[in-house]
């Protein structure tokens, strides 16, 4: 897969990347794109305990066929210092590296962390969507910020996620009975069809198969691995 040349430099300040965010977010659009969202790339991340590395892990999705088609994993040197709200500037060079290594260019990104439902707008999949110029959702397990009353019970039943008085997002309830997950428009969609999306990929867990897939990838290459890592924060 062919990425686009980032926009931005990777060393940065917290301040330089605040303002990278606010510049960015102008570019997010939540108008869905064209086309059949077949193909999704699910992304997932860790850090290693020594704080000197991001592993990712990518897998691809078809969800028409439900099955796996490809997948991979990378890992880049961390340059940038834990801060919440800013995470996209830790993980996303690595899932960069394992996009890249995608044999066909994706119709959907799909990240385990937020997108709009987020501080200034740009989360990670916003932040991932727009250096791709691809559609992308996030579909995080806890919720970052806003408030919501708890969805129903029964699968599809869900919530919107408020903030200020502005629906960011959506607590869906992928399984009857299990928790919900918190989705958000990443960049190219619209919030019904990120959920539907979600739902959808959500087979037979809590998670979406794509990043319940590159989960599991990214925890099997943490074993492997001589680097001890540790589980990465969410955003």
């Amino acid at each position: 897969m062919k990425i686009p040349r980032v926009p931005h430099s990777w060393l940065l300040t917290p301040r330089q990347a605040v303002a990278v965010q606010r510049e960015m977010a102008s570019s997010v659009s939540q108008v869905k794109s064209p086309g059949v969202l077949r193909f999704v790339a699910g992304l997932d991340a860790a850090f290693s305990s020594d704080g000197c590395w991001c592993l990712s892990a990518v897998v691809l999705w078809d969800a028409l066929e439900r099955q796996l088609v490809e997948q991979h994993t990378a890992r880049c040197r961390l340059r940038f210092p834990y801060i919440p709200g800013l995470l996209s500037f830790r993980e996303v060079p690595a899932l960069l590296a394992a996009l890249r290594q995608l044999r066909p260019t994706p119709d959907l990104l799909m990240c385990d962390g937020q997108g709009l439902a987020h501080p200034r707008r740009f989360g990670i999949a916003c932040h991932v969507g727009v250096i791709c110029e691809l559609p992308a959702v996030g579909c995080a397990k806890s919720r970052l910020i806003g408030e919501h009353d708890q969805p129903a019970s029964k699968r599809g039943s869900r919530a919107p996620l408020l903030d200020r008085g502005e629906v960011i997002g959506t607590v869906l309830r992928t399984q009857n009975g299990a928790k919900p997950v918190y989705v958000s428009s990443g960049h190219k969609i619209d919030l019904p069809t990120a959920q539907e999306i979600v739902l959808a990929c959500a087979t037979k867990y809590r998670l979406p198969e794509p990043t319940r897939l590159a989960d599991r990838l990214v925890a099997a290459a943490k074993r492997a691995s001589t680097v001890p890592v540790e589980p990465s924060g969410r955003e």
